[in-house]
């Protein structure tokens, strides 16, 4: 599975794939974590360029703080524009214990791998918060 990995998430990616890795579970699936400058996309893209992008190329949207007012608020986004086909958008609730806390950064890699290991029962979930 393919994420699209917020622009401000580029170094809690890497610990979160540390985690992943660590635990053995891409031996269970794959997983690539995806970054703004991999794919092009500028750092100032708007919530429904990012949401459009990561839906059209079947990326899971990793991220923590994405906008929640205006037209393009990725909120508003994904209730004009979600089917019962799109990925969900996982958000980490407290990036800074992701950061600092090893126990809380497992806790986020193992939900992550569970949402992927079963993704096709969350297709059209608009949002998901780990741990």
């Amino acid at each position: 599975m393919n994420f699209l990995v917020d622009h401000n998430l580029r170094g809690h990616a890497v610990l979160l794939l540390g985690s992943i890795l660590s635990g053995g579970w891409l031996d269970w699936v794959p997983i690539r974590f995806n970054t703004f400058d991999e794919i092009s996309l500028p750092v100032d893209s708007d919530d429904r360029v990012v949401w459009q992008l990561a839906q059209s190329n079947q990326m899971i949207l990793l991220t923590a703080n994405r906008s929640m007012k205006g037209e393009n608020s990725l909120e508003q986004v994904m209730r004009e524009e979600i089917t019962p086909a799109s990925l969900p958008v996982i958000t980490i609730g407290d990036p800074d214990r992701l950061l600092n806390e090893p126990e809380y950064r497992e806790r986020c890699a193992v939900r992550l791998v569970e949402i992927v290991l079963d993704i096709d029962g969350y297709r059209g979930v608009s949002r998901l918060f780990i741990p």
